[in-house]
């Protein structure tokens, strides 16, 4: 008897423009979360310890040691629930509604309510980080939106992203990062690391920038769009950026290089994914081409630090 051909992976539409102000009203609520995470998680390197994840039930930040670390703390965008939660280890569980459409100020005063029940107190800039907006969070009335079909879209985006990034992540035998979310950019994000340290970078550079790039990578994202990008997208950066890069050849043909402020950064975009054949072996294949293109001109050990087959070992 033949076997019935796999089903075709469906993914939703997510076009940048038409979820604007919902898309700003959650990224800023994931901001306020992850901004609680780093002031209250250890620090790691490259700035692992501030991220958020893909989880079942939404983004979260997984366990925040908290009480010298004898207790622990979750918080969570809760999208079955439409609320952000909040678990403890010692048995305290509080949630914060999002079905009335409260504005950033009302839920920011409920989220430091919450805070101060568990005697947790992080200080932390009050205000969205580069997201061109200067109102603290206290006074933020203008974003109060919350159209679930297109927050459940892009939950489900991620989801599939995050399996296919920690496919592509399992091939690497070299330092790797988990598959997180930055918030600042709510960009899905893995990077590799070949162990060559890089020399300090000078005194005018930013500390996120100096933490992030202390250390030679080819860093791999997917994120939703910004105003220069109106798009969601795909993108792989070589850091520090061989000569050469941008003539090197990616997969699909649909794939192409861009000036990203002065260097060369891989581009595929998520409705050309969408509207492809096979969805996974496409981006699997924007990946690969793309860390391939940086890893051989910039001689890394691509050999050494490829991950085989089973039937390889």
């Amino acid at each position: 008897m033949a076997s019935e051909p796999s089903k075709k992976t469906t993914l939703p539409e997510l076009p940048f423009e038409d979820w604007t102000n919902t898309r700003l009203t959650v990224h800023i609520i994931l901001q306020i979360i992850g901004k609680t995470r780093l002031k209250l998680t250890p620090r790691k390197n490259h700035w692992w310890y501030i991220t958020i994840y893909v989880s079942s039930k939404g983004f979260g930040t997984h366990s925040i040691p908290i009480e010298d670390g004898l207790e622990s703390l979750e918080i969570e965008f809760n999208i079955p629930e439409k609320a952000v939660t909040f678990h403890c280890t010692s048995g305290q569980q509080f949630s914060i509604p999002l079905v009335n459409a409260p504005t950033i100020a009302q839920f920011y005063a409920n989220f430091q309510e919450i805070l101060d029940k568990l005697d947790l107190h992080p200080q932390f800039t009050e205000k969205p980080f580069d997201l061109g907006i200067d109102t603290p969070f206290s006074e933020l009335t203008a974003y109060h939106h919350y159209d679930w079909d297109f927050i459940d879209r892009f939950w489900r985006v991620m989801r599939w992203n995050q399996s296919v990034f920690q496919e592509f992540s399992g091939r690497f035998y070299g330092k790797t990062c988990p598959v997180h979310i930055y918030w600042h950019h709510m960009d899905l994000t893995v990077t590799r690391f070949s162990g060559k340290k890089l020399p300090a970078m000078d005194a005018s550079a930013r500390l996120l920038e100096k933490d992030t790039y202390s250390h030679e990578q080819i860093s791999f994202g997917f994120w939703i769009g910004d105003d220069n990008v109106r798009e969601p997208m795909y993108y792989c950066y070589t850091y520090p950026s061989p000569e050469g890069l941008d003539q090197q050849p990616l997969q699909p043909e649909s794939a192409a290089w861009a000036d990203s402020n002065g260097s060369p950064m891989a581009l595929l975009s998520y409705e050309a994914i969408r509207k492809s054949e096979d969805p996974r072996a496409a981006v699997l294949a924007f990946l690969e081409s793309a860390y391939q293109a940086g890893a051989q001109l910039a001689k890394w050990s691509v050999q050494e630090l490829t991950v085989p087959d089973f039937k390889d070992l």
